[in-house]
């Protein structure tokens, strides 16, 4: 009798465990059967149907974690690296090793240019700097040269005027003529008599 009443009070303990281990395995049997995201696209649309904004958002974190790729509408995936603002064709939803190199490769040479850009375009201003430069050199020379221009030039005294005023030996010569000459001119005019008008005939 004891062991039929220990065996009744069992019975709902051993049927709780078998529903909590039957309930465990259909669980994992689900996730077992369910697929994982093949693509950046599947992952995001799985990702849409979270039940709070934060883990959709968490959710298409993940699947840019795991995704590098995005599908193409004619088929196949593009990579886009944002290092060179540029586009890659790539096979599967992630770059292969062999594509990640040609990627990288592509980005060394990407650099290059944009170092040998960089280096032109220096180049080019120094130019246009040195070029302004001698602009304002060339201003500045003409400015100055119309500015002496202005300038009076003083005029050189005439040779005899040189002459008159050099000193000179008193009693020489070429110190008394040209006193002597004026002399003698103003004694001419005293005994030359000045020529008469004719008389108007009336």
């Amino acid at each position: 009798m004891s062991d039929v009443v220990a065996s009744r009070r069992a019975a709902p303990l051993l049927i709780a465990a078998a529903g909590v281990f039957l309930l465990t395995s259909s669980h994992a049997h689900a996730q077992w059967w369910k697929r994982a995201p093949v693509d950046f696209e599947e992952c995001a649309d799985a990702a849409e149907k979270a039940a709070t904004k934060a883990e959709k958002t968490s959710a298409l974190a993940d699947c840019n974690a795991k995704f590098a790729g995005r599908r193409k509408a004619g088929g196949g995936y593009s990579y886009y690296d944002f290092l060179q603002d540029r586009t890659f064709d790539i096979a599967g939803p992630n770059p292969t090793p062999e594509e990640q190199k040609k990627i990288d490769e592509s980005y060394t040479a990407y650099l290059a240019n944009q170092r040998r850009s960089n280096e032109a375009a220096q180049a080019t201003a120094r130019q246009q700097r040195e070029q302004q430069e001698q602009q304002v050199q060339q201003l500045q020379q003409v400015a100055l040269r119309t500015e002496v221009e202005r300038v009076p030039v003083p005029v050189e005294r005439p040779k005899a005027l040189r002459q008159k005023s050099a000193p000179c030996t008193k009693g020489s010569f070429s110190c008394e003529w040209p006193r002597l000459s004026e002399s003698l001119s103003d004694f001419k005019k005293l005994f030359s008599p000045t020529p008469s008008k004719p008389a108007k005939k009336g």
